[in-house]
């Protein structure tokens, strides 16, 4: 792939994450405009009530630790679905700003994991459906895209650590094919209920637990991915990448599944700080090749 439709994706990553972002605020102005006795915490009427027709609580390894100690609070979807949009066009805009004029087989997959996070927006369905007359069709298939979302990032995570292993980097368009592809049947064949959800505001989805330990078992493979990088190319910088790479997983994983106050700040600066890491590190492996 060249450098100007890498770049076209960037763009396209950036798009993306803002309209994510405006859609959020449209999701707050309207439910403002529903509740006018709440005019100074918009959005705040819908969440309570999407909160108390909850029935679970995230399968997450953070949010079932946290569980057993915290009641979940209705408002920290609302401001952990904006974080992840926030973070993602900041982190976009930021590679595309350093990365613009250098090639980096890895930074393309990490941009992908990055946009991923744009699709977190998609939970407003719920508090919404109790503004408007939303299907639950539409909810059963905004949860689908949710679910492509979260499991392309983690499939474009571990692509990059497998380019970093020596693959060929001409090759990108066949592994986005495949990761792509991957997680397009997991979406499409899971068991998703519109009418049941967690205090995260997810829609109910078959498999849970098994799906909490795929995700254990890509991130720890693309830690591992990395070190052995590290080792092949005698190089300590996928030594720092590696350890990037597990604070963003582990950063992601608390953001997208806190349903308290404890878990969305530090898992905030650890997705910030994994993300720091990765790119300033492929940017210093790659700026004199």
């Amino acid at each position: 792939m060249t450098l100007s439709a890498r770049n076209d994706f960037f763009k396209g990553g950036i798009a993306l994450a803002a309209l994510s972002l405006c859609s959020i605020a449209a999701g707050a102005f309207f439910a403002f405009a529903a509740y006018p006795a709440f005019a100074a915490y918009p959005a705040v009427a819908a969440y309570p009530a999407a909160a108390a027709s909850a029935t679970l609580r995230p399968d997450g390894v953070f949010s079932t630790l946290v569980a057993e100690h915290a009641q979940a609070v209705a408002l920290v979807p609302f401001f952990t679905v904006l974080a992840a949009a926030v973070y993602s066009f900041v982190s976009l805009v930021l590679i595309y700003r350093f990365f613009e004029n250098t090639q980096s087989p890895e930074i393309l997959f990490f941009a992908l994991f990055a946009a991923s996070l744009s699709f977190e927006f998609l939970r407003l369905l719920i508090p919404l459906a109790n503004v408007f007359p939303i299907s639950t069709l539409y909810i059963i298939s905004g949860a689908r895209v949710l679910l492509f979302a979260r499991h392309f990032g983690l499939f474009a995570l571990f692509t990059a650590s497998v380019y970093s292993a020596g693959l060929n980097a001409q090759k990108q368009q066949n592994a986005f094919f495949i990761a792509t592809l991957a997680a397009l049947v997991i979406a499409v064949r899971t068991p998703i209920d519109g009418a049941v959800w967690d205090s995260t505001l997810m829609p109910h989805s078959g498999y849970r637990s098994m799906f909490a330990l795929v995700e254990a078992g890509i991130a720890a493979v693309t830690v591992a991915t990395f070190l052995i990088s590290a080792h092949t190319k005698g190089s300590r910088t996928y030594v720092r990448i590696a350890a990037g790479s597990l604070m963003a997983l582990a950063g992601r994983n608390m953001l997208i599944g806190a349903d308290t106050w404890i878990t969305p700040l530090p898992g905030g600066l650890l997705l910030a700080a994994g993300t720091w890491l990765i790119a300033s590190h492929l940017r210093r492996e790659y700026l004199w090749m």
